[in-house]
């Protein structure tokens, strides 16, 4: 008797066909894990027999779309992520035959830069929000954000124009910047703290609408050209990881949040308020497929320990 295979069955078997056919693992998203990762691919090249996995740096948004849209060759294995997977991004996997495993990494704080020779500033959260929040309470009324000066947004800080370059809307940095810092920030405003317990989506939208006027530029996803921009407009800031802090602290400087330095310390003890936890997730119906992806893991979990080489990177490590 011959079976026949239905349509979704033989497209099964061509998808795992062609997900085997693939003989080096294909790592997308974060761009603040992308060093850690590559790191990682680097020493697997190196010792462990398989080649060395390619690593791109897309946001941890756009890695999850990458990521959750399907199984088979020309979507990738893992993707790295300074958020936890959103419930859209579980759905979208889920509708894809995708299965994603969660492997937490280590934790990290969201600086706000400046050139070295600059003054090192001292922010509260609100000034945060005040300064890049498209709309801003005035008078008890909502209005476009008038602030141009940072002395604008409280006297004790320099009488600097703000101008601040950070992640785009696909990177999970932002979206963490977003809750943590802007949220955070609006809580601090009377108005906008009763507002979050009254209506918790308007204080969401208000809270997560960054200024368009010039005043916050969006810098891509590559940290390493926002730490070059500081250099050449020492007035400016940037936001991005504490690794690219820790790795550039001979020309930058992190700023001040609610009393405490962004330095491995304080990240590690909870002191400062802007951080948040790094993870990569795994393509569950991958690894028995493409060669690797298991002791890649287990490469991950060896360097991503206290006092390991992912430490020496500016990884605050799992205690």
């Amino acid at each position: 008797m011959i079976k026949t295979l239905t349509l979704a069955a033989l497209t099964s078997v061509l998808i795992v066909t062609s997900a085997s056919a693939r003989d080096q693992i294909r790592i997308v998203g974060s761009s603040t894990v992308f060093p850690f990762s590559t790191k990682v691919a680097e020493e697997f090249g190196r010792t462990s027999g398989f080649k060395t996995p390619v690593v791109e740096s897309t946001g941890s948004g756009g890695g999850f779309k990458l990521f959750c849209a399907g199984v088979g060759e020309k979507h990738p294995d893992i993707t790295n992520s300074s958020r936890k997977i959103k419930k859209s991004e579980v759905e979208l996997c889920a509708k894809n035959g995708v299965t994603p495993i969660e492997y937490e990494i280590g934790f990290d704080g969201i600086v706000i830069a400046n050139d070295k020779s600059a003054t090192q500033y001292n922010f509260q959260l609100k000034h945060i929000f005040l300064a890049l929040a498209a709309k801003v309470p005035v008078d008890g009324k909502l209005v476009p954000n008038p602030y141009v000066y940072w002395s604008d947004v409280d006297p004790s800080l320099p009488n600097v124009k703000i101008k601040v370059f950070g992640p785009p809307p696909t990177s999970g940095t932002r979206d963490a910047f977003l809750e943590l810092a802007m949220e955070g920030g609006a809580k601090q405003i009377s108005e906008l703290k009763d507002l979050s317990k009254k209506d918790k989506k308007k204080f969401k939208n208000i809270a997560h609408h960054i200024r368009e006027d010039g005043a916050y530029v969006d810098a891509g996803e590559n940290d390493n050209l926002i730490v070059q921009k500081l250099q050449s407009d020492p007035n400016s800031h940037g936001i991005f990881g504490y690794s690219f802090l820790d790795q550039n602290s001979n020309v930058i400087q992190g700023s001040i949040v609610e009393g405490f330095e962004p330095t491995f310390e304080n990240i590690a003890n909870g002191k400062y308020k802007i951080s948040r936890s790094l993870q990569y997730y795994v393509k569950k119906e991958h690894i028995a497929k493409i060669p690797g992806i298991q002791e890649f893991v287990n490469l991950f979990k060896r360097m991503q320990m206290a006092d390991g080489p992912l430490e020496d990177k500016g990884l605050i490590s799992l205690k």
